[in-house]
């Protein structure tokens, strides 16, 4: 199905061609039509069927006053499909590029496309030259065969879904139909130049999206042969913008995004899209998906279809993370182990041990009363209850995606679509770089091929980079926890001789402004290694010769999310699942390197730094990438068009404008999609520790789907056009992180909060009946004998001449038999804690894999509509072939037998049988 063409009053079968349609098949169309639906041999560029067409005579050029923010030639007749700009430099290259120009345009008008030079003369600057291209009807439909598209061949009769009564209430929300569905529904056919009265053409030039005649005249750009060089066949538009031949290759926007096009034959919809969609005060808006996807194509629409249902989802997870969070903000007085730390009779009397050696002091353990108190906000028992949830809500968010993906593949007319002549074609990179060919057992035809051997030593290459890099970010990672561990006995020190920070001092405690400054440090430390490991992960991609676009991305996609994720989330692995649980004890600490000792957690758990780290590396993330994606590229246009931008119309030209303004590359979405991923990853792989997370998360993507449309609406030239039914790889990443996340949040409510070890005291330690939580903390505590400090852990100064200290952990005192031994209640706890892991780990897993059994991934209403439009798709196009057989028949053809119509007919009713 697709809302493609115009409404034709006209039946499939009643309609018959017009006298113009038999005009313009004239001796052209005829050798066009001997050359069937061949494709061309991407490996030669283009083939010898599409080099022997020739163009038509070119129009008598109308030379009156036009503006120049038109989109057609200066006929006003012939669309700009394409622009191509270059600037005649006169260096030693200057020659060079001349002929490889004009090599590439005389190719590309025996390709049938035709061309109109703007002289730099008439450009603003002086300089740049500019080539418009015009795709002509016969181009547009030998390319529409060959790229498989789906035309329309008759109108949608399919009844529409019976409305929810409950849709009145979300009419604020709605836009207007004519923005939703901006054209009618049809059921739709591959094009076949040898069908084309069947097909609803009311108008040549319209028939053809702008979007999918710069997708046609991008594929002849791609493969346009322009010279042998060192003995190469040397081709396309990519290579010719590397080596500066061409300086920008652009399809045009429609209009000026702030006010329609003064042409009445344009369609505005870039200033439709602006106004509807890409403004932030529409931010409660639906998005006009259908127009989306007919301006920038279904791959950019797919993209934003999937990032308004994350953002919908993440809705109710930001409404259950709010509700956790508040359990944990009026529950705040309750909480008795804070009570125990803030109470100057039993915090207050607690000494606990040095935190660093020699230079840090003992310290009274109400010294963390703040701390201790905030940290209930997100350690308590919705903790676990949010933990389980959001496994759940992943999966949940993956299932009904898939509903979702599903249902825009039937309305976007992708069912079938097929892979092969979108993501499968060779890369013209590999059809160069691979000089030898062989057989392809499919086609029968010889194509490059890159020898195994090269291909294993590429790969070692790679696999080589990849391991040192990888192992770079994690030296990086160690490098911020020995900054956290040198630092620490500076803070100590600091704080406790500095009486200007006294007043502070129980909120901002050592371990809090260690936490701080190393997730800051950290952060600066990603943002440098993300902008190097970009053009790495690039570079390793390239050097591999991928064999096809698909290929491309997937291996790239892997290899960048592979240093992102290190990069990203090795400081919260940190935090989470190393930091305080390879300390030691007093006498016997464990240390890095034999020279720093290794981190404690605060008495209170170390979820709130983990809760610190997730929130600045986050929330900085989001931050510093709206800064790129907004505010960079309105300076750099400002920049590039300062002069410009105060010309009129008839001096600062539509392919002028749309030049200076950014190129939003064939990378774009893929940065949109690392980014969401990223984020994605956070809000389920610690969200444990940060119930706010997906409340983050929302107000981020609220804003970014804004950012990212104003950004593709008004800074960016407009993209060539491209197919996708699905998010592709990352669906595969989406699941994998989804499953990890399950086993992370139970890590962390075992490990890293103090729930455990709360609920066994409860249950089995607890000596009050009264109050079952009173003494935790001081039975979660063990005793240490000064006297036993090894002179290398001895503080230089013990004023008040204490004689014990108290340490985190449980452990045998120093009197009893075992002392510093592991106690029993240990390993109760370390039991209770691997229990519950198994535990939660399973029935999260049961109830996931149940959703997803229960969820089908195509709803039933989509599937029957499938169904039958494929039935009726089926008889139009049988009862269209019988009808020409009779005419056949009926004139007498020799080649048509009786035979042939009968089987025709049999093939339609088997057709309905089925």
């Amino acid at each position: 199905m697709n809302r493609l063409g115009r409404k034709a009053s006209e039946t499939l079968i009643e309609m018959a061609p017009s006298a113009d349609g038999e005009e313009s098949n004239g001796p052209l169309c005829e050798t066009l039509s001997t050359a069937g639906s061949e494709v061309p041999s991407s490996s030669e560029g283009l083939s010898s069927t599409e080099t022997t067409l020739l163009i038509p005579d070119h129009q008598v050029i109308d030379k009156r006053h036009q503006s120049k923010d038109s989109i057609f030639f200066r006929d006003g007749v012939r669309r700009i499909d394409f622009v191509l700009s270059y600037v005649d430099d006169l260096n030693k290259e200057w020659e060079k590029k001349l002929e490889r120009r004009k090599e590439f345009e005389s190719n590309l008008q025996k390709a049938g496309l035709e061309l109109e030079t703007e002289d730099k003369k008439e450009s603003e600057d002086g300089k740049i030259y500019f080539v418009k291209i015009h795709a002509p009807w016969e181009v547009l439909i030998t390319y529409a065969e060959v790229l498989n598209i789906k035309v329309p061949i008759k109108e949608n009769d399919i009844p529409s879904m019976v409305e929810n009564p409950l849709d009145c209430m979300l009419t604020p929300f709605r836009l207007p139909e004519k923005v939703m569905h901006p054209e009618p529904d049809y059921f739709t056919a591959p094009f076949s130049k040898e069908k084309q009265e069947l097909y609803l053409i009311n108008d040549e030039s319209t028939f053809f999206s702008p979007s999918m005649r710069n997708r046609i005249v991008n594929y002849i750009l791609t493969r346009c042969p322009y010279g042998t060089e060192e003995g190469k066949k040397k081709f396309g538009i990519k290579r010719l913008l590397n080596n500066g031949t061409y300086s920008a290759a652009y399809p045009l926007h429609d209009c000026q995004y702030w006010k329609k096009a003064s042409d009445p034959n344009c369609d505005n919809e870039r200033y439709t899209l602006y106004m509807e969609w890409a403004r932030f005060l529409r931010f409660y808006k639906e998005q006009p998906l259908d127009l989306i996807r007919k301006y920038y194509g279904e791959k950019i629409g797919i993209y934003f279809a999937w990032l308004g249902f994350y953002t919908e989802m993440l809705f109710l997870a930001a409404v259950v993370g709010v509700i956790c969070f508040l359990y944990g903000l009026f529950t705040m007085d309750e909480n008795m182990s804070s009570k125990e730390i803030c109470d100057p009779a039993i915090g207050g009397e607690i000494i606990m041990c040095p935190l660093c050696d020699r230079e840090c002091e003992y310290w009274r353990l109400n010294t963390t009363c703040e701390s201790s108190e905030y940290s209930h906000l997100f350690d308590n028992v919705a903790t676990l209850f949010f933990a389980i949830f959001m496994g759940i809500w992943v999966t949940l968010f993956l299932e009904f995606w898939k509903r979702r993906q599903a249902r825009l593949k039937y309305e976007w007319d992708l069912v079938d679509f097929e892979e092969e002549q979108q993501q499968l074609q060779l890369r013209p990179e590999y059809e160069a770089k691979c000089t030898q060919k062989k057989k392809n057992p499919v086609t029968q035809e010889m194509e490059p091929y890159l020898p195994l051997t090269s291909q294993a030593v590429r790969f070692c290459i790679s696999g080589t980079t990849v391991l040192f890099w990888v192992s770079l970010i994690i030296a990086s990672m160690i490098a911020v926890i020995v900054y956290r561990l040198a630092v620490y006995a500076a803070f100590a020190s600091l704080m406790e001789n500095t009486q200007t920070l006294q007043p502070i001092s129980g909120l901002l405690t050592p371990q809090l402004a260690t936490s701080v400054t190393a997730s800051c440090l950290n952060f600066v430390i990603i943002m440098i290694l993300n902008f190097i490991y970009e053009r790495i992960a690039i570079w390793i991609t390239d050097m591999e010769i991928p064999r096809t676009h698909m290929e491309y991305e997937n291996r790239l996609t892997m290899k960048m999310f592979l240093f992102q994720f290190v990069n990203y989330y090795s400081s919260c692995f940190y935090v989470a699942f190393f930091k305080g649980k390879f300390v030691g004890y007093p006498g016997a600490y464990t240390y890095m390197f034999n020279r720093w000792r290794n981190e404690e957690c605060d008495p209170a758990g170390c979820l709130i730094e983990l809760t610190t780290q997730l929130t600045i590396v986050m929330a900085g993330k989001q931050i510093w990438g709206n800064i790129q994606e907004a505010i960079v590229p309105w300076i750099c246009n400002w920049w590039g068009r300062r002069k410009a931008r105060n010309n009129p119309e008839n001096l600062y030209s539509r392919w002028e404008q749309d030049h200076d303004l950014q190129t939003f590359g064939a990378l774009g979405l893929f940065y949109e999609y690392l980014e969401m991923v990223i984020q994605f990853g956070f809000i389920t792989l610690f969200v444990a520790s940060f119930p706010l997370a997906p409340l983050l998360a929302l107000m981020n993507n609220i804003l970014e789907i804004r950012v990212d449309s104003w950004k593709l609406t008004t800074q960016y030239r407009r993209p060539v056009a491209a197919k996708a039914h699905s998010i592709g790889v990352w669906q595969e990443i989406l699941n994998g992180m989804a499953i990890l996340s399950v086993v992370t949040n139970a890590f962390i409510v075992a490990f890293t909060s103090d729930m455990i070890p709360r609920l066994v005291y409860y249950y089995a330690y607890s000596e009050s009946d009264d109050s079952p939580m009173s003494g935790y903390i001081n039975n979660s505590l063990s005793v240490f004998l000064i006297s036993d400090f090894p002179e290398r852990n001895k503080p230089k100064t013990n004023p008040e001449n204490f004689v014990i200290c108290r340490y985190r952990d449980y452990r045998y005192p120093p009197d009893h038999e075992r002392r510093y031994l592991h106690t029993m209640q240990f390993w109760h706890i370390l039991a209770a804690k691997l229990a519950f892991i198994i535990i939660m780990e399973h029935v999260v897993f049961i109830v996931k894999f149940f959703v997803a059994w229960m969820i089908p991934d195509v709803p039933a209403d989509v599937k029957a509509k499938i169904k039958r439009e494929k039935y009726l798709t089926q008889k139009i196009l049988h009862e269209y072939e019988l009808e020409k057989l009779k005419e056949r028949l009926c004139q007498g053809d020799k080649r048509a037998t009786e035979k042939e119509f009968i089987a025709t007919e049999g093939k339609m009713e088997l057709s309905r049988a089925m």
